[in-house]
């Protein structure tokens, strides 16, 4: 009987198989966002169960767990075994079709352990032994699951002050995939609350060596600190940001904020907007000095959920799309750094799908002739990291842009069981331009160039425009 992941998974055409198995399948991995922990892979560690690999600190899981009337204590609790968890998981999975956590489980399962049987109830157990087995092997380390997915560079999240002694300890090994750190330096502009606030000033000025006492005390540690990360290897900055902010400002205003908000007071709506200006478009010029690639992730509402957010804490499966306005702020924001010839190559995700032809028409205003695709137009992100959010974005970047130049997908994930997230984007790519062949949108005399479009957006754009 015919499995449901087998080779021909979501390729519903001639073509689209071709393109996939010729091209799209041969090509390494390069995950250029993701949250992996770069201390699991510097120890190279080695996961007790699958629950560690696949269940901790997955809140797509939990989400659907929850939603499928599971306790807390089976996601995120500390009085249920690992097995329970998965059991619990396990039972949800059948009333996930049609959520792209179906196709995702069953792809990690075959791709990681081979494994063809669907998940559920009846099938919990026997899953559960047969891939603890082998990941109690030296081949399913979080090492040697990067090596069996051909990963070839990953770049991890990681915050200023951090001492990147991981990816020091990695670099120092020779692992033959690239762990790059990228600079992720939310905290620096977040002021909305005063303590928390001067306790990171504090944490930076510790790891900096810089006195801080002034902004521009702020922005000569940033510097030592992005010196540092660029040393190490960092290529990349990254953002999460809710909206963009583009508010005027003076170097007066800003130095007045600092010294407010430094010495405990809260700020009006209006300085906080200035003060996240300022250091955005700072932290831009840093980037471009560098020819780093800048990313932004905007449009979350996080946290919604206060309740928990105060038990369990951020990242735990309570965010959702907002609904902000950012085009003429997002478009004010590139044009200003444009204007002073220091807008770096760009990278910007939204996680409301209503933004997709906005952003496949603001990326084409600042494209200079010296890059191809030097602003893009990120893959589905969070929520629209589905077929239908992936299909939409490359229908929208298709239509209004070149898809031919896209820097392709990324993971944006914990976990070492996640790289068939690069599978799915490219079966499901492969899948697109074979359906427009087959309807004659796409001539099929012109293979050998679809074949390479796919390669290079599987791969070749992203090692390229990063600089891999």
């Amino acid at each position: 009987m015919k499995t449901f992941i087998n080779d021909n998974f979501a390729l519903q055409t001639e073509t689209a198989q071709e393109l996939y198995h010729n091209h799209a399948k041969k090509q390494a991995i390069i995950d250029y966002h993701c949250h992996l922990n770069p201390e699991e892979v510097a120890i190279d560690r080695q996961f007790d169960n699958i629950s560690q690999a696949w269940l901790h600190g997955d809140h797509y899981k939990w989400r659907a767990m929850r939603t499928n009337g599971i306790d807390e204590r089976f996601c995120t609790g500390k009085d249920t075994s690992d097995w329970e968890k998965f059991e619990k998981w396990a039972e949800t999975v059948p009333y996930t079709m049609r959520n792209p956590l179906y196709h995702w489980s069953h792809l990690e399962l075959k791709a990681a352990f081979g494994i063809d049987k669907l998940l559920n109830p009846s099938t919990a157990r026997e899953i559960y032994e047969a891939c603890n087995e082998k990941l109690r092997t030296p081949q399913f380390s979080a090492r040697g699951l990067m090596s069996h997915y051909n990963v070839e560079v990953v770049c991890t999240t990681d915050d200023p002050t951090d001492s990147l002694e991981h990816h020091l300890a990695i670099k120092k090994d020779a692992f033959s995939c690239k762990v790059l750190p990228t600079w992720r330096p939310d905290k620096a502009m977040a002021v909305e609350v005063p303590a928390d606030f001067r306790a990171y000033m504090e944490k930076l000025s510790e790891s900096s060596g810089i006195k801080i006492v002034t902004y521009s005390d702020v922005l000569k540690a940033l510097r030592l600190r992005h010196d540092f990360f660029a040393s190490v290897g960092c290529k990349l900055s990254d953002h999460g940001i809710e909206e963009f902010y583009a508010e005027d400002y003076t170097d007066h205003e800003i130095d007045s904020i600092f010294n407010k908000v430094y010495g405990g007071k809260e700020l009006s709506q209006s300085e906080i907007l200035k003060f996240k200006s300022a250091m955005m478009i700072e932290g831009a010029k840093m980037d471009w000095e560098k020819e780093w690639v800048q990313q932004f992730h905007y449009g979350a509402i996080r946290n919604n959920n206060t309740k928990l957010f105060k038990t369990l804490g951020p990242d735990i499966g309570f965010d959702s799309i907002g609904d902000f306005s950012v085009a003429k702020n997002l478009s004010k924001f590139l044009d200003k750094l444009n204007t002073e010839n220091k807008l770096a190559k760009t990278v910007l995700y939204n996680l409301n799908p209503g933004d997709n032809e906005m952003l496949a028409t603001m990326i084409g205003n600042f494209q200079d002739g010296t890059v191809a695709g030097k602003i893009q137009f990120g893959s589905g992100w969070w929520f629209l990291d589905q077929k239908a959010g992936m299909e939409a974005q490359m229908n929208s970047l298709s239509s209004l842009g070149l898809l031919s130049r896209f820097v392709g997908m990324l993971t944006d994930s914990r976990s070492f069981l996640s790289y068939p997230r690069h599978e799915y984007f490219r079966r499901i790519l492969c899948n697109l331009i074979g359906n427009d062949v087959a309807q004659g949108l796409l001539p099929a005399s012109e293979m050998p160039f679809l074949g390479k479009l796919v390669e290079d957006v599987s791969y070749n754009n992203a090692k390229g425009f990063f600089g891999f």
